[in-house]
C-alpha cells in the first residue's frame, strides 16, 4: 500500500470547508483553471494565425520554387527549358504531391479613371487551383486548354474595388519592355485572401501571353512550383529537392521568396513564450501558498505523524499528494474552460478582426492536442518542481511543538 497517498486522500487540502485553507486551495485551483485555458487559447490562437497567413503565401508560390539563377530581386525571371524528366523524377520522391509550371511579368492595368501596377503569373493547365477556388468571391477559374490561347485573368478583390471592375469586365494592360506592349484581358473570377501585400498586385493569366511577350518558345517557362503535403516538411524535404535539381537550376522555399512575412510569423512564438512563463509562474506561486497553508492547518498531523515514526520523506510525500491533487483538478477544469472556448471560436466564430490588419477576419484556432498534452504536462511538472523546495520546511517542524501546536 502506498501510505503518503493514502493519507494524502485521508487528510486532503481543502476537506474542512470552513478553514482558511480551504479558500486558498479553491482559490489555487481556479488559479490554475483559467492559467491554462489562457495558455491554451494563445497557442492555438497563434499556431493557427500562423497557419492561416503560411497557407496564404503558400497558396501564391507554393512550397518550393525552380528557376534559373539572376541578379536582382525583379519579379520577371529568365526563361528555362521545360524538363519532363526532371519533373518525372522530383515526382518520384515521396511528399511531393505536385509540379506546376509557371511565368511572370510585370505590367500596368489601365481603366478610364485608374491605373495599378500588377504581376501577372502565368499558368498552365497544370496548375493547381484548389486555392484560389476556396478564395473565389465572384465568378470562377480560367479555363485553360493545351492548344488555344486565353485572355480570361483572374484579379483580386483589392485590384478590383481600386479599378471600380467586375466580373466579365474588359481591361487594358500595358508591359513596359521594348518595344511596349499592349493586351486586352477579361475578367474571369475575383479572388480575396486578405493578404493585402499579394492581393494587391498579383493576377493570374495564361502562360502562353507571357511567352509571346518575351518572345519565349513554346518549351520556355519560367520555372517549376514543387508543392509538398505540408508546411513542416519544407525542412525535410528541401535537401532532397536541392541535390535532386541539376546545377543550373536554382531552388528556394517560400521561406526565402517571402524572408520578411515568415520572420514575422516567428517572432510571434515569443508573445507565447512570455505568456506560457508568466501563467505557470502564476500557478507554481499560488501552488505554493497552498501548500505553506497546508503545513499550518496540519501541523497537528506533521507532529503525530513524526511522533510515530514516519520519515520526512514520507511527511512530505504526502503534502505533495496533497497538492498534486490540487494541480490535476485545476488542469481539468482548465481544459474544459480553454477546450470549450477553442470550439466556439473555431465553429461559430465569435471573435473577428479587422482583415486589412491582420490579413483574415476572424480568429484562427488551430487545435493540435499535442500541444494541449506538453502545456498540461509541463504546467503540472513545473508545479510541482517549483514545491520540492517549500516542502523541506516539514523536515524542520519538532514532533512536540507540532503536536501541541493550536
Amino acid at each position: 500500500m502506498n501510505t503518503p497517498l493514502f493519507i494524502a486522500r485521508k487528510s486532503g487540502l481543502g476537506n474542512n470547508r470552513k478553514s482558511y485553507g480551504s479558500l486558498i486551495t479553491k482559490i489555487s485551483i481556479l488559479s490554475i483553471a483559467l492559467g491554462l485555458a489562457v495558455m491554451l487559447l494563445s497557442v492555438s490562437v497563434v499556431t493557427g494565425f500562423q497557419s492561416e497567413i503560411r497557407e496564404k503565401v503558400i497558396g501564391f508560390g507554393a512550397h518550393f520554387q525552380i528557376t534559373g539563377f539572376q541578379q536582382g530581386g525583379t519579379a520577371e525571371l529568365l526563361p528555362i527549358s521545360r524538363d519532363t524528366v526532371l519533373v518525372d523524377d522530383l515526382m518520384q520522391m515521396p511528399g511531393i504531391t505536385h509540379i506546376q509550371e509557371f511565368a511572370a511579368k510585370t505590367g500596368i492595368i489601365k481603366t478610364q479613371e485608374e491605373i495599378h501596377g500588377v504581376v501577372m503569373k502565368g499558368v498552365g493547365v497544370d496548375f493547381d487551383w484548389d486555392f484560389f477556388s476556396e478564395k473565389m468571391v465572384a465568378g470562377s477559374a480560367i479555363a485553360l486548354s493545351d492548344t488555344a490561347t486565353t485572355n480570361q485573368v483572374v484579379i483580386s478583390k483589392t485590384i478590383a474595388e481600386k479599378l471600380s471592375l467586375e466580373v466579365g469586365d474588359n481591361f487594358i494592360m500595358y508591359f513596359i519592355q521594348e518595344p511596349p506592349a499592349i493586351r486586352r484581358f477579361t475578367i474571369s473570377g475575383i479572388y480575396e485572401t486578405g493578404l493585402e501585400e499579394l492581393d494587391r498586385k498579383i493576377i493570374l493569366g495564361d502562360i502562353r501571353h507571357i511567352q509571346r511577350l518575351n518572345q519565349w518558345t513554346s518549351d520556355q517557362i519560367g520555372g517549376y512550383e514543387v508543392l509538398v503535403e505540408s508546411y513542416e516538411d519544407i525542412f525535410r524535404m528541401q535537401g532532397p529537392i536541392f541535390h535532386a535539381v541539376p546545377f543550373q537550376y536554382n531552388v528556394q522555399s517560400i521561406r526565402e521568396l517571402y524572408p520578411q512575412i515568415f520572420d514575422w510569423l516567428a517572432l510571434l512564438d515569443m508573445n507565447v513564450y512570455v505568456i506560457l512563463f508568466l501563467m505557470v509562474l502564476v500557478a507554481g506561486i499560488n501552488m505554493i501558498t497552498t501548500l505553506l497553508i497546508a503545513v499550518l492547518e496540519k501541523t497537528n498531523l506533521i507532529g503525530i505523524l513524526k511522533a510515530i515514526g514516519s520519515s520526512n520523506k514520507l511527511v512530505r510525500k504526502v503534502f505533495l499528494y496533497n497538492a498534486a491533487f490540487v494541480i490535476v483538478k485545476g488542469l481539468i477544469f482548465g481544459n474544459l474552460l480553454g477546450l470549450t472556448l477553442s470550439l466556439l471560436q473555431l465553429h461559430f466564430g465569435i471573435v473577428t478582426l479587422p482583415k486589412e490588419s491582420y490579413y483574415v477576419s476572424v480568429v484562427p484556432i488551430n487545435l493540435n492536442f499535442l500541444h494541449f498534452i506538453l502545456i498540461n504536462a509541463g504546467t503540472f511538472l513545473i508545479c510541482m518542481f517549483m514545491l520540492l523546495l517549500p516542502s523541506y520546511i516539514i523536515t524542520r517542524i519538532s514532533p512536540v511543538k507540532a503536536i501541541a501546536y493550536k
